[in-house]
């Protein structure tokens, strides 16, 4: 999986990009919602396999996934801008699946659960897959982590929102 850092980066880039007018709890529940689908993790303290559809990186990171939880927070939190909130939420959401499936390790995504349970990678997978723990987040193996997501999402995220900034004042 990417860290939780570079899942909030693409988050916060996308509620940028679609939302000229971001509020904070829109902001929030993006990066949230980023985040989320990693929660699959508590399934090993249950027993239940990797490879399972409930498993880590299985209907959690599915598209299926990501509309129920954008519906359901679009109409809780959305208010006369659900479908705002929708779309946002929904690629948010659905960007944590991407991310992890350019990712150098990991058994696959399981984009299509609940329908079909196969897993994929993409043909990229150059953002090196973070430890699970936070021990190891703090030795070399997670700085190398940092770093491919620094060359992978920060430097892209930082030009999209420096074209969008720059964009915006020239239309000013």
């Amino acid at each position: 999986m990417a860290s939780i850092f570079g899942h909030s980066v693409v988050a916060y880039t996308i509620t940028k990009i679609i939302d000229s007018k971001t509020n904070k709890v829109l902001l929030f529940l993006a990066i949230v919602s980023a985040i989320i689908p990693d929660l699959d993790v508590i399934t090993f303290k249950f027993g239940i396999d990797y490879m399972h559809p409930l498993g880590h990186r299985g209907f959690t990171h599915s598209v299926f996934f990501a509309v129920l939880w954008s519906a359901i927070l679009s109409l809780l939190f959305g208010r006369n801008r659900k479908y705002i909130y929708f779309f946002v939420l929904f690629l948010s959401t659905l960007s944590h699946g991407v991310l992890d499936a350019m990712t150098s390790g990991g058994r696959g995504i399981g984009f299509f659960i609940p329908f079909e349970n196969s897993r994929y990678f993409f043909p990229f997978r150059g953002i090196k897959v973070s430890p699970l723990g936070i021990e190891q987040f703090f030795s070399e193996w997670g700085i190398s982590v940092l770093l491919s997501e620094l060359k992978y999402i920060g430097i892209p995220c930082f030009l999209i929102l420096i074209t969008l900034h720059f964009a915006k004042k020239s239309k000013l």
